[in-house]
């Protein structure tokens, strides 16, 4: 019977392992001398960075982190000027209409975690904003509601039962779990009325769209400290229409705003109503002019001129 050898990986000549030890301090060395010289504000960022990377519901791995510190402090990926007027749920001022020939008409409708401007000759809500701020934990929320509302506020009063057996799901444009967790219980039930719902095919809904949402409401303000949302539909030449006039969107838009020492980045994203679950996202990167053009609608409008033409151009490198 042949003897069986049993080999063990052989150590490391100590030598190397002397150069691999002086490596690693070395580093240390220089990130921990990086840190000290950084200014205070810096220097709790990095900490809320690192502490966040320690917390389970966060979703944040030390290559973001590294990546984070480069875009923030030394990537040319931002505009020099923040807007100044008020960002309690949208950022750079309510959309507007644009000048082209499909703007939308509609109404602001505003919520306890979010804002909506509401059209009701199409049914649906032609964008939405809101606000996560980073928490030191993230609460469970509580029971997802049990019913859509109507939305006594709007002409059209768009019904849960105009989207039975439609083939299309209820898909929210302010997310219930963002919401529920920064805002409480009655911002929660607020995200269930029908001026927030938008027809969505179940794969985008349940899949690449979720991903998104969930992204946003834990590892992006983890990272970031807060951000701001901006998102709704876009709409085709001859859309398909549901009971109750609801009109059908083609894709759906997402801008996602972040502020950092004076300095205002964003990430754009026009993902198509058919965009398969585990899609990359990556492959539906665009920049705010695209989605102005094709929607109508006009944003960041509290923006100087020159810094809102700066914005909206920039289409980002990668998805954060």
């Amino acid at each position: 019977m042949a003897r069986r050898s049993t080999r063990f990986p052989l150590p490391l000549p100590r030598q190397a392992v002397r150069w691999f030890l002086a490596l690693q301090f070395g580093v240390a060395v220089v990130l921990g001398g990086w840190f000290v010289a950084q200014p205070e504000s810096r220097q709790r960022e990095v900490r809320r960075l690192v502490e966040n990377a320690f917390a389970h519901d966060k979703h944040v791995t030390a290559l973001e982190i590294a990546w984070d510190l480069w875009q923030l402090y030394y990537a040319d990926s931002a505009a020099g000027r923040i807007a100044t007027g008020d960002k309690a749920l949208v950022y750079g001022g309510a959309p507007k209409p644009g000048p082209q020939p499909n703007a939308p008409t509609f109404r602001v409708l505003t919520n306890i975690g979010y804002a909506v401007g509401y059209s009701d000759a199409l049914g649906n809500p032609v964008w939405a904003a809101y606000h996560v701020r980073d928490l030191a934990t993230i609460p469970v929320p509580g029971a997802r509601p049990e019913k859509f509302e109507v939305d006594r506020r709007t002409a059209a009063r768009v019904a849960p039962d105009d989207y039975a057996r439609s083939g299309y799901d209820r898909g929210h444009l302010a997310p219930n779990y963002a919401i529920a967790t920064r805002y409480g219980a009655a911002a929660q039930r607020e995200t269930f009325l029908m001026s927030n719902i938008t027809p969505q095919l179940h794969a985008l809904n349940a899949g690449l769209w979720k991903d998104l949402e969930l992204r946003i409401a834990t590892n992006y303000p983890a990272r970031y400290g807060e951000v701001w949302v901006l998102t709704g539909p876009v709409f085709g030449a001859a859309p398909q229409k549901l009971r109750g006039g609801v009109v059908v969107p083609e894709a759906f838009f997402l801008i996602v705003i972040d502020e950092n020492e004076g300095k205002l980045r964003t990430l754009a994203l026009l993902v198509p109503q058919t965009a398969p679950p585990g899609a990359d996202p990556e492959r539906y990167l665009t920049n705010i002019d695209e989605i102005q053009r094709r929607t109508g609608l006009d944003f960041l409008s509290e923006l100087d001129d020159a810094a809102e033409r700066e914005v909206e151009a920039r289409r980002a490198s990668s998805v954060w």
